[in-house]
């Protein structure tokens, strides 16, 4: 078993689940530091049981390491001033069945899933468990992670609204979420916020000098705006934090700064408000998770050994409607957006949300 990508709420009740399940099954279970640099790498990896994972449920993070700079058919390799990259995949499957395992359970986002699906493919018995606070995998109702996060980013818009209105200010709160928006967006309804911005919605900013003008007429002299790390004006690209080739072995874009360009693209307009950004970050990703992810966790972890004890490889859980049950890890390079025409979208108009698309008048 590995975990691997960023770290997430409710990985550890997952690991818990695996070990409690398969270890009460007569198996003996492995885990692997580090998610597949642990793998890759001759670290022997560690004997988990009952004591092992006793007092985890509760705790953030996880307990194996993780890493989203190691996948196998990317490894990077020093040479000389620069980095290549070469396929150790082989490797891989070579070490497991040296080591005499029967099988794989990676605990992981797309990225993780994808490799296991590469692995998969080359006869290695793998199994997928998705997670990521972006709820962005699309043949799983929601991923273990989201919730917390969710719940945080509700926290932090209640928290600057304290202060926002102490100060007449703007406010932005920069959200994770990649290329999709559903963290803004939840966190946009249910913490009140005024306006919200997301990836799948290009937005212009003239709507929201109108939303922030006519706030202040009405005698709401300040204004709360939750935007996604994806989100872009009409128009403009995402903004980026880290290109693809910066890290070796990361093999993805790391974004970040959208609450800074929509809040220099407003400062341009807006004169009477002090306009401020707040990063969320990985604060986001950390602390304990809520009783939902660890439920699911629990979930995913049981029905993934189950998985492995039917000879079910190549698939991954996933909650469909209120069961778990086995999609093919084929699947987990899919990404849901928001419905820009959806039903939450459209409640979210309805509560009085702006996007940034909306005419004059409207």
């Amino acid at each position: 078993m590995l975990t691997g990508g960023g770290d997430c709420p409710g990985l550890n009740a997952v690991i818990r689940a695996v070990v409690k399940s398969a270890v009460g099954r007569g198996w003996e279970v492995f885990g692997f530091e580090d998610g597949f640099f642990g793998v890759v790498e001759p670290i022997p990896p560690i004997p988990l049981g009952f004591d092992e994972v006793r007092g985890i449920l509760d705790r953030g993070g996880t307990i194996l390491g993780t890493s989203n700079k190691a996948n196998p058919f990317r490894y990077p390799r020093r040479n000389g001033d620069s980095w290549v990259e070469e396929d150790r995949s082989d490797e891989v499957i070579e070490r497991l069945r040296r080591l005499g395992f029967d099988a794989l359970i990676c605990i992981g986002g797309d990225g993780t899933l994808q490799i296991a699906h590469g692995l998969a493919k080359k006869g290695l018995p793998v199994v997928g468990c998705p997670k990521t606070i972006d709820n962005d995998l699309s043949d799983t109702d929601v991923t273990f992670g989201f919730d917390t996060a969710r719940s945080t980013a509700t926290e932090a818009v209640g928290r600057l609204h304290t202060t926002a209105e102490s100060h007449d200010r703007v406010m932005l709160l920069e959200v994770m979420g990649r290329t999709a928006g559903h963290l803004a967006l939840h966190a946009a309804i249910a913490g009140g916020a005024n306006a919200v911005l997301i990836p799948e919605i290009p937005y212009e900013v003239e709507p929201l000098v109108r939303m922030v003008r006519e706030r202040a007429k009405a005698g709401q002299s300040f204004s709360i705006i939750v935007v996604a790390e994806g989100a872009a004006p009409k128009g403009g690209a995402p903004s980026v934090a880290e290109s693809e080739t910066a890290t070796p072995g990361r093999g993805v874009v790391r974004l970040g700064g959208a609450g800074r360009v929509a809040a220099d693209l407003l400062a341009e307009r807006i004169t009477e408000h002090e306009i401020r950004v707040t990063v969320l970050g990985h604060l986001a990703r950390g602390g304990t998770p809520t009783a939902y992810d660890r439920l699911l966790g629990s979930r995913f972890g049981c029905r993934a050994v189950e998985l492995v004890e039917d000879g079910v490889f190549d698939h991954m859980v996933a909650l469909k409607g209120s069961e778990i049950e086995a999609v093919p890890l084929s699947h987990a390079s899919k990404t849901r957006l928001v419905d820009a025409d959806g039903e939450l979208v459209r409640f979210g108009r309805q509560l009085g949300l702006t996007f940034g698309d909306e005419a004059e008048g409207r």
